[in-house]
């Protein structure tokens, strides 16, 4: 993925942040989002349920495993997994990555055989976000020292309730900076954001901070992804490509475990942003269920 960046003083003055909401407009209430997500999957739903999209879908996902009983046997056992379906199964693509805690970003890379597959390592004090700058940015550089080719961080969502920008985009900036060249996802936590203003206001912060794809939620503490907030992020996307230029992605994680809700987002994605964006450089999902699911279908 190309990346053509800001400016990152982008925000010259308190003014600035007005200014960057200022190019943006979504005045829908969540009621009114909820109605025109049915109407995206009204429209789309029959002629997206495909095999070759439920095969599209599987090569979206950020096979993901985050958890405290996490081990170097779990994390080996699931980048062998990766590796024993595309040698069974050429015909169906791979997953994007397989996503963990930064600690065994090692095990991934010396294990896992699939070119196309990537290492996604969370980072940043995921999931709270809640540490020293210091910690976030050594934690993001030593992920990628040990094979991190995506890395997923945490907006400051204390700072960004609080009306807080300049912290925000202070730290995404400075962990931009950190990750250098490799993909970057910064994740919202729409759960705990809920109005359709904070979802807005954050997508553009995050955007502007040089973000590769915006990406729902954690999936810890806090309800996952929604139809409603990837409408919501889709539209500023879209917005930010018209007015920029430059196409970001969009994750959608948390609770995503059908591949009857999956192909719901990519019905909202073909509404808003047009089929090219049907593909993994430009959407993702993080799951640990939605993978076993789509083979149901796939195998």
């Amino acid at each position: 993925m190309s990346h053509n960046h800001h400016d990152t003083d982008f925000f010259p003055s308190q003014d600035k942040y007005s200014e960057a909401f200022g190019k943006f407009t979504f005045d829908l209430s969540m009621e009114e989002v909820t109605a025109k997500v049915q109407e995206c999957v009204d429209k789309h739903y029959k002629e997206l349920d495909t095999r070759d999209n439920i095969n599209l879908i599987h090569s979206m996902i950020d096979l993901t495993s985050l958890t405290s009983e996490d081990n170097e046997d779990k994390i080996y056992k699931l980048t062998q997994q990766v590796n024993k379906l595309d040698d069974d199964h050429p015909d169906i693509t791979p997953v994007a990555s397989i996503c963990v805690y930064p600690n065994f970003a090692q095990v991934i890379k010396e294990n896992l055989t699939v070119e196309q597959c990537h290492i996604t390592c969370v980072a940043g004090g995921f999931p709270s976000s809640q540490t020293f700058l210091e910690i976030k940015v050594a934690e993001i550089a030593l992920a990628i020292h040990d094979g991190a080719e995506e890395i997923d961080i945490v907006l400051p969502v204390g700072a960004f309730l609080a009306g807080d920008y300049e912290t925000v985009c202070d730290q995404l900036q400075e962990q931009r900076q950190a990750a250098k060249d490799v993909i970057l996802k910064v994740i919202l936590e729409t759960g705990a954001l809920q109005t359709p203003e904070n979802i807005v206001k954050s997508s553009i912060l995050a955007l502007f901070c040089d973000a590769d794809f915006i990406k729902t939620s954690t999936g810890k503490g806090y309800p996952g992804a929604t139809p409603e907030a990837i409408y919501i992020m889709a539209s500023i996307v879209k917005q930010y490509y018209d007015q920029f230029g430059l196409k970001r992605g969009i994750k959608a994680a948390g609770g995503v475990r059908t591949t009857e809700e999956a192909l719901k987002y990519l019905c909202i994605l073909k509404e808003v942003l047009g089929d090219e964006w049907l593909t993994p450089e430009l959407f993702r999902f993080g799951a640990t269920s939605l993978e076993a699911d789509t083979l149901k279908h796939l195998l």
